[in-house]
């Protein structure tokens, strides 16, 4: 029997049918409208973004999406792509207006969400008053990734390989053991001194139905968009990326091509690739000086 799931944040936590399924969001707080999208991976949830939300929805309505196929959202067996994940963050900012009227909201994404949310931001400008990109893909190499929009780097045949005729169940669950998601947590961290809440909160989340479906069509790298950097260029809006320089995802050499753009600015961290655990303050400061500039 899998473990019941509790809630991954506090305050409310809503449900509603969209084009890209049942979704899932928490919402505290009160004033300006801020939104923020958890990562990509095999036990992902909006609890990747607990610290965020927890200090800001002291002053600001805060919302926190689980993206479909993870935590409370829709976990069913379909197609997972950037195109779902993107059509999801239209249908919550929607939702998001209706409740606190249309003007346009601030939205920080961790890792590979930062290509769904760089895209719904492309697709719909003035919906979005501001991006955080915290660790964001895309930027590894100097490889240019302006193939036709809408391509991924997925390959059909992968996928059908991941999930086998019965061994998707088998491999997904060898990738959730507590110890692998532990070891995982610390190559993202790049130190054991990883946040053993959020591992706990992991090891849940990805024992639930249906958990295996999307991280199966991530390991394919059928979520990974190889447009992406047209998709960058076509922000207007400002834009604040930040990344650490320990563990898996500190290559960033990719970020040469935003040399002159005036719309972006930058900081980097002394932590791994989730610094608003690790050095909060200092990531709370610098994304409050970027957002009295914008």
């Amino acid at each position: 029997m899998n473990p019941a799931l509790p809630a991954a944040l506090e305050g409310e936590r809503f449900e509603f049918d969209s084009h890209a399924g049942r979704l899932s969001t928490y919402v505290s707080g009160s004033g300006p409208p801020l939104l923020l999208i958890h990562s990509i991976n095999a036990a992902a949830s909006a609890a990747e973004m607990r610290p965020l939300y927890d200090h800001y929805r002291t002053t600001r309505t805060v919302f926190a999406i689980d993206l479909p196929g993870f935590g409370f959202s829709e976990r069913s067996e379909r197609v997972y792509s950037p195109r779902l994940m993107t059509d999801a963050l239209h249908a919550l900012v929607r939702r998001i207006r209706e409740r606190r009227g249309e003007a346009p909201l601030d939205a920080c994404a961790l890792s590979l969400s930062c290509e769904f949310l760089a895209r719904a931001a492309a697709e719909e400008p003035g919906a979005f008053r501001s991006l955080a990109l915290v660790s964001p893909t895309g930027f590894s190499g100097k490889r240019s990734r302006r193939a036709p929009q809408g391509t991924t780097y997925g390959k059909p045949w992968v996928y059908r390989l991941l999930r086998g005729p019965g061994w998707g169940k088998s491999l997904f669950g060898a990738l959730i053991r507590p110890k692998v998601i532990r070891y995982f947590l610390r190559r993202t961290w790049g130190s054991k001194l990883i946040d053993d809440r959020l591992w706990q909160y992991d090891v849940l989340a990805a024992r639930q139905p249906g958990a295996e479906h999307a991280p199966l069509y991530f390991l394919s790298a059928a979520l990974f968009s190889a447009d992406i950097h047209t998709v960058y260029e076509q922000l207007t809006l400002p834009v604040w990326m930040s990344h650490g320089v320990r563990g898996d995802f500190t290559d960033y050499r990719g970020t040469a091509m935003l040399a002159g753009r005036a719309n972006w600015r930058s900081s980097v961290f002394q932590s791994g690739a989730l610094p608003h655990f690790e050095v909060f303050e200092q990531f709370r400061e610098e994304y409050d000086q970027f957002l009295r500039c914008v």
